[in-house]
């Protein structure tokens, strides 16, 4: 394991020329800090990262938890994208208030919506912690000996840190387990909405242009953190005040150029770049074509139920959006990796690794064998890795009463066992509550047809051997009993039995076709297939400690960087554009003229409103344009991934100049391998932020909190 530290300080320390390629761990600034420089940064390491001073690790926050956001002004106003802000949108969102069709912008601070299920996390120190985590583990140890150490030194090192409060230490693994790092964080819960441009402007495009350049889609919130009045962090209330950072950005609407200093400061949620080529190859020929298919026949049924109907629109909008966005992710990045032939050049880097480990004993001891098991036990062991995914494709992103229906096994299974602890009220609350949140963006015929569409696709797909016992031949049947008998799909006759009596409501629950159906699921997938995955699961792991290990000792020219994994990273690039197939060549921005040009009101996603369109014609555009031009979007050569949705783009003095939200489609492929020559990330411009908010949405008010740089 030492030997592992040192090698990985020395891979860092003696490179002298990083790729755009890497996602880079803040707290190792001084690292990369001078390649940086060479791409025109102006910053010292200090302003970039510090425990010490105000810095831009201040300003920049995780969003919920799943998203970045970055604040621009010293009374807590935050940015983030539309689409992560989408389901406080959508959730303040009626019939008489639709604000994803017609926006909303709060004309005071009084007049800002409550978001109390929010959260942001700030970063108050990200610490190496590998020596210590390591403490006491030697070569001779068993894995389980060495594991049950590291457990406990994790545990000693997280409880000698958290001292109760708001502020939080957790230690996790980066680089597959070769290192450990301590996030320290604080978490704000009064979080509250401030503005949003209409689906017309915040969604342009659609899953038309989703994933896809050249683009225009103004994909902004805005909202506000609110703390007590110490500045600390506390529950919602009124009486709470705007929260006072220790640092914001600036926003500059200075003009841009090709070739300009770019960074992204935020959290991306996951890569893969070291699976070994069975691992890729079931990926590309199984996995990702199957959870594809299970989509695409649930939004053949979503979009055109949203399309006819407006409170359908309402309700399913947000769900649409996460469905789809995963789905043409996923497509793109089938498509890039057979372009890029990435399992010929896994393939060629898996013999180079074996070589390597030939040359000395003790490599070949440690390191020869464990790409061949690696893919052997992807062989063994893929079924039940497939069959998890087809469920959670099923449970989770399917059929929704199948999810719900489960939230009713407590009550019916341990109705005893709550009344005796005391928690059956507790217990009925939250089940009246659950209900009253499903049946508001529930829509029983949707439901009924994605349910005919993906169960049969489920039974397909999965080995019968880990599928519900009858499943193939009753699930009609059974569905059909669900729709019209279910106690459970009757929200007013659910909600009268438990007000009467929980006992008899338990007892008719344990008969109820739709829990019934639910548990069977369920428990297949307990009983048949998560035992097989968890161990499948452990050996992968193992072995790919073991496997970028050998990268990190072997190969200590190469520059490897730590999978994302939710973490803060810094990545950095240039505004450029892309030439990704023979005979394109993509530009690095877009105009509101493009807007213009692809406006058609027979198609959802490119619908405008007619203020849009009346600001358009009378070309009153205000401060905010370049050269005669408005810039909506533009690309640099940044790598991102989700999670770095609403992640600042930095230009090179530490200004705010857009708000990253995509990739182009053939850019998707870089969760497993990154290409230089065509992977960009898409950014708004914040000049057309700003434009929207000022001039759109009438609400100067905002600009002016901001600290604007000309």
């Amino acid at each position: 394991m030492k030997k592992v530290l040192a090698l990985f300080i020395t891979i860092i320390t003696i490179s002298t020329s990083f790729a755009t390629e890497g996602m880079w761990i803040p707290s190792l600034i001084d690292m990369f800090h001078s390649d940086m420089k060479t791409y025109g940064l102006n910053l010292s390491a200090e302003q970039i990262y510090s425990t010490n001073s105000s810095s831009l690790k201040d300003a920049v926050i995780q969003f919920n938890g799943g998203c970045t956001a970055e604040i621009v002004s010293d009374q807590g106003l935050i940015l983030t994208n539309h689409h992560c802000g989408f389901d406080a949108i959508q959730k303040h969102s009626s019939l008489e208030n639709d604000y994803l069709k017609n926006g909303f912008w709060a004309g005071s601070k009084q007049e800002e919506l409550a978001c109390p299920w929010l959260r942001v996390t700030f970063v108050k120190e990200i610490r190496d912690v590998t020596k210590d985590v390591f403490k006491g583990i030697s070569d001779d140890m068993s894995d389980s000996e060495k594991n049950k150490i590291i457990s406990k030194n994790i545990k000693a090192l997280e409880k000698a840190e958290n001292k109760g409060g708001s502020i939080t230490a957790k230690i996790k693994p980066f680089s597959l387990g070769n290192e450990y790092f301590m996030l320290i964080t604080e978490d704000f819960n009064d979080i509250r909405l401030v503005g949003a441009p209409p689906s017309a402007i915040g969604k342009y495009g659609g899953d038309t242009d989703n994933w896809v350049w050249p683009r225009h889609t103004g994909d902004f919130s805005v909202f506000r953190i609110y703390a007590n009045g110490e500045n600390k962090s506390a529950k919602h209330n009124e009486a709470n005040v705007p929260f006072k950072p220790a640092h914001s950005l600036p926003v500059s609407v200075a003009p841009k150029q090709k070739g300009d200093f770019t960074m992204v400061y935020g959290f991306p949620g996951s890569t893969d770049q070291h699976y070994v080529s069975g691992k890729l190859a079931w990926i590309i020929n199984k996995e990702r074509p199957a959870r594809i298919d299970m989509r695409n026949h649930s939004l053949n049924v979503i979009k055109p139920a949203m399309n006819a109907d407006d409170l359908t629109r309402i309700q399913y909008s947000s769900k649409q959006a996460r469905i789809a966005n995963a789905w043409k992710k996923w497509i793109g990045q089938l498509k890039g990796l057979r372009e890029l032939d990435a399992l010929g050049k896994k393939r060629k880097f898996e013999e180079e690794y074996m070589a390597k480990a030939a040359e000395r004993t003790e490599w070949k001891t440690k390191y020869y064998n464990v790409i061949g098991d690696l893919n052997k036990l992807q062989e063994e062991g893929g079924k039940y890795e497939f069959a998890r995914s087809m469920f959670i494709e099923y449970f989770y992103v399917g059929p929704e009463f199948v999810k719900y229906s489960f939230e009713y096994y407590k009550l019916a299974n341990s109705y005893e066992k709550l009344e005796a602890e005391g928690t059956l009220d507790k217990e009925v609350e939250r089940l009246q509550s659950k209900s009253k949140g499903f049946y508001k963006n529930y829509n029983r015929e949707v439901d009924h047809a994605i349910f005919n569409e993906l169960t049969q696709l489920y039974i397909d797909y999965v080995d019968p051997e880990l599928l519900p016992l009858g499943i193939k031949d009753t699930w009609q049947k059974q569905g059909d009993l669900i729709f019209e008998k279910s106690l459970i799909m009757n929200p007013e006759k659910m909600a009268a039995a438990l007000e009467k009596s929980p006992k008899k409501a338990a007892k008719k629950l344990k008969k109820d076709p739709a829990l019934k159906y639910a548990t069977s699921i369920y428990m297949a997938f307990v009983n048949k297939v998560n035992a097989g995955y968890r161990a499948f699961a452990d050996k992968e792991e193992k072995l790919m400690q073991t496997y970028v290990a050998g990268m990190l000792e072997m190969f200590p020219e190469k520059n490897f960087w730590a999978d994302a994994n939710s973490t803060m990273r810094i990545t950095y690039g240039k505004i450029e554009g892309s030439a990704p197939y023979d005979g394109m060549k993509y530009t690095h921005y877009t105009t509101i003229d493009g807007i213009m040009r692809k406006h058609d009101e027979s198609n959802p996603d490119f619908k405008l409103t007619s203020r849009f369109e009346e600001l358009y014609e009378a070309k009153d555009f205000g401060n905010y344009m370049q050269d005669n031009e408005l810039w909506v979007c533009f690309t640099a050569s940044n790598h991102t991934t989700g999670g770095n949705s609403g992640s600042p783009v930095i230009d090179a003095d530490g200004n705010l100049i857009g708000i990253n939200f995509d990739r182009s489609w053939e850019s998707t492929m870089s969760d497993f391998q990154f290409d230089e020559r065509r992977c960009r990330n898409i950014a708004v411009d914040i000049r057309y932020v700003l434009w929207v908010i000022d001039k759109y949405g009438q609400a100067p008010h905002l600009v002016e909190e901001m600290n604007i740089i000309k």
